[in-house]
C-alpha cells in the first residue's frame, strides 16, 4: 500500500514538473541556443550526481556546482528549466539520480535537495538579473542564497524521509551535521569557483542572461 502511495506521489510530481515546463515554454520564446544550454546543464547535473563520495546519509557530489553554474549563466527561467528537466527525466525512470530513478524516488532522503536545486537555480538567476552590476560580489551573493535555499528545502526533507519513509530513526542534530555541515565548506569553495567563472563568461559576452530569449 505504501509503495503504491509513494509511486502515485511520484506521478503527481511528474505532472507538476510537466506543467512547469509547459508554462515556461508558453511564457517565453526560447532560442535554439537557450534550448541547447538548458539540455547541456541538465546533462551536467546528471554527471555531477555520479561524481560522488559516499557519506552516512547523503553523498558528496558535484551537483551543487552545476546547479549554481546553470543559474549564474542561464538566468532564472532557463537555469530552473535545466533542473526541472533533469528531475523530470529521472522521475520517469531513467536512472540519472545518485541512487537510480523512477517515480518512487520521491521518498529517497536526498530528493529534497533536488527540489531545492530547482528553486535555487531560479533564485540565483533572478538575483543576478535584478542586479545592475555583474561582478564577483553579485554572483557570490546570488549563489550563496541559492545554496541556502537548497539546504533549507533539502535538510528538513532528509529528516522527514529518514524518519517516516525509510524508517531510520535519526535526530535533528544528526541530519543537520551530515546533511548540512559536512558539505558547507566544500560547497562554498564550489560557489566561489562558479562565481569567478561566471564573471569571466559574462564579461566576454559568451553567454548573457538576456540573450537566451528573443
Amino acid at each position: 500500500m505504501e509503495s503504491t502511495v509513494f509511486f502515485l506521489a511520484g506521478i503527481v510530481m511528474i505532472g507538476i514538473l510537466l506543467g512547469m515546463l509547459t508554462w515556461i515554454f508558453k511564457k517565453n520564446r526560447i532560442t535554439t541556443k537557450g534550448l541547447v544550454l538548458t539540455a547541456l546543464f541538465a546533462a551536467l547535473s546528471a554527471v555531477g550526481a555520479f561524481m560522488k563520495i559516499p557519506l552516512p546519509i547523503a553523498p558528496f557530489s558535484f551537483q551543487v556546482f552545476f546547479v549554481c553554474m546553470a543559474g549564474s549563466l542561464l538566468g532564472s527561467e532557463l537555469g530552473a528549466l535545466s533542473q526541472v528537466l533533469y528531475v523530470l527525466i529521472g522521475l520517469i525512470g531513467i536512472p540519472i539520480f545518485t541512487y537510480g530513478g523512477g517515480p518512487g524516488y520521491v521518498i529517497q532522503p536526498t530528493f529534497g535537495y533536488l527540489v531545492g536545486f530547482m528553486v535555487a537555480a531560479y533564485a540565483i538567476g533572478r538575483i543576478i538579473e535584478m542586479s545592475p552590476q555583474k561582478n564577483f560580489k553579485t554572483f557570490m551573493t546570488a549563489n550563496l542564497v541559492g545554496l541556502m535555499i537548497a539546504y533549507i528545502i533539502g535538510v528538513p526533507y532528509l529528516y522527514i524521509s529518514l524518519n517516516y519513509f525509510v524508517g531510520k530513526a535519526v535526530s535533528v542534530a544528526y541530519v543537520v551535521k551530515y546533511g548540512f555541515f559536512v558539505f558547507l565548506l566544500w560547497d562554498i569553495i564550489k560557489i566561489c569557483i562558479v562565481s569567478i567563472v561566471a564573471v569571466r563568461v559574462h564579461s566576454t559576452s559568451c553567454v548573457a542572461l538576456s540573450k537566451n530569449y528573443h
